[in-house]
């Protein structure tokens, strides 16, 4: 049974699959941070200095009550809220990634377009002797047959 895992395992998709889930991975955690680091801060400072980590709405109050100062408050003081802000920040990562997606599908199918179509047949096989003939012969050269059209 360990020798048919390891075959399952070493086999080329499996392999291309995990190497695939760990740049997945990866590249997740690179567009978390773009969108935490580099897009949210500006959006939120046209909104009137917004910081989307920390915009909440407060369900239950913990223990000390509330207002809290931050997202992070609330936690420690065992709040019960609705993130919305990372919420935010989750659907413009999610609209990064889709949209890198998109040009790399793009990307593909265009390479694939790329390809160039088959050339016409130049030649065709003699019904009666089997040899290959030009495609505009109406007479086999090698059997002299007359050819159909």
């Amino acid at each position: 049974m360990l020798e048919e895992f390891k075959k399952f395992v070493m086999r080329g998709n499996v392999v291309d699959m995990a190497v695939g889930i760990v740049i997945g991975a990866s590249f997740g955690a690179i567009v978390k941070s773009f969108v935490a680091d580099i897009i949210m801060p500006p959006i939120g400072l046209l909104l009137g200095g917004v910081d989307f980590t920390n915009l909440y709405v407060l369900l239950k109050a913990g223990d000390p009550a509330g207002p809290y100062a931050s997202l992070a408050d609330a936690h420690a003081a065992g709040a019960v809220t609705i993130n919305y802000g990372l919420f935010t920040n989750t659907i413009v990562s999610f609209l990064i990634v889709a949209f890198v997606m998109f040009l790399v599908v793009r990307g593909i199918n265009r390479l694939k377009q790329q390809e160039p179509p088959p050339a016409e047949p130049t030649t065709k096989k003699c019904p009666y002797c089997l040899s290959t003939i030009p495609i505009k012969a109406t007479r086999c050269p090698y059997c002299t047959s007359e050819l159909p059209e």
